[in-house]
């Protein structure tokens, strides 16, 4: 069963600014999707497109088995939506910020209650339930913010660039909050990005987009064996030592980056 269907999907801002240039493809119920690319690339609009915050110029999305266009207000009881930038009352307590939302879906205080405290303790934030949110770090009001969005218990939730501005310790956290949600849940999240590692960490599928058309698709392993390229050997003058080790991980690691930057390029 596909939850997202899309058929020639286009947004075309004013001054023929084409953000999606015509793009197919669909999300399996239950599965991790990855929506890789650069900052530009339209992943944002696209997203925007199919959450119903923004009407397409021509093509067709289909949002768990309702078209974004025809009724978007059934779509919008089905899905769940985290922004790039965290959406969430600094002055408020963590309790106080789901419990508005779920009124926002007019969920009755009972059901809130139930379902507050089953969602701080899959987001690992039990105990902080009456903390205001100002004293949270970067990543537990991320962890909020991806709560929130489930406070209805949508089928499928979008996470635009879920981990950006994070540091690389928080964004590994993150990644482990998300693997378990999908785990836990069983919903379908459609996840933007433009980490590499992110989308192959996670994603079950990716999608490429650059410059509004998507570019490949496949299952992380599909895409980079499908990518050829010489042989790096890398060693340090001297032997022994961790930081030696960290530095030929890290080089590897960004090589292997660029030539998959570079493979997709090629191929579209």
């Amino acid at each position: 069963m596909s939850v997202i269907v899309t058929n020639q999907l286009t947004k075309v801002f004013p001054g023929n600014i084409r953000a999606v240039d015509g793009i197919d493809f669909e999300v399996k119920a239950g599965e991790i999707f990855g929506f890789l690319g650069p900052n530009g690339a339209g992943k944002t609009t696209t997203i925007k497109m199919l959450n119903t915050l923004i009407k397409p110029t021509s093509g067709t999305a289909v949002v768990t088995g309702i078209d974004v266009v025809r009724n978007p207000a059934e779509v919008r009881k089905n899905i769940g939506y985290v922004a790039q930038d965290v959406g969430v009352d600094e002055y408020a307590t963590g309790r106080e910020n789901l419990a508005l939302y779920g009124r926002f879906y007019r969920l009755d205080g009972r059901t809130i209650k139930q379902r507050v405290k089953g969602l701080f303790e899959l987001v690992d934030l039990t105990g902080y339930e009456d903390k205001i949110v100002s004293t949270y770090s970067g990543g537990m009001r991320k962890r909020l913010d991806i709560a929130m969005g489930l406070i209805h218990q949508p089928q499928l939730i979008f996470l635009d660039e879920p981990t950006v501005g994070l540091d690389p310790q928080t964004r590994v956290h993150i990644w482990d909050y998300i693997g378990n949600l999908a785990k836990a849940m069983g919903i379908t999240i459609f996840l933007t990005t433009h980490y590499m590692e992110e989308a192959d960490r996670l994603a079950d599928r990716i999608a490429i987009i650059d410059l509004g058309k998507i570019i490949a698709m496949g299952t992380p392993a599909e895409l980079k064996q499908s990518i050829g390229g010489d042989v790096v050997t890398l060693s340090p003058r001297e032997t022994g030592g961790e930081q030696y080790e960290e530095f030929i991980r890290r080089t590897q690691a960004a090589l292997a980056d660029q030539a998959f930057i570079l493979g997709t390029q090629e191929a579209a």
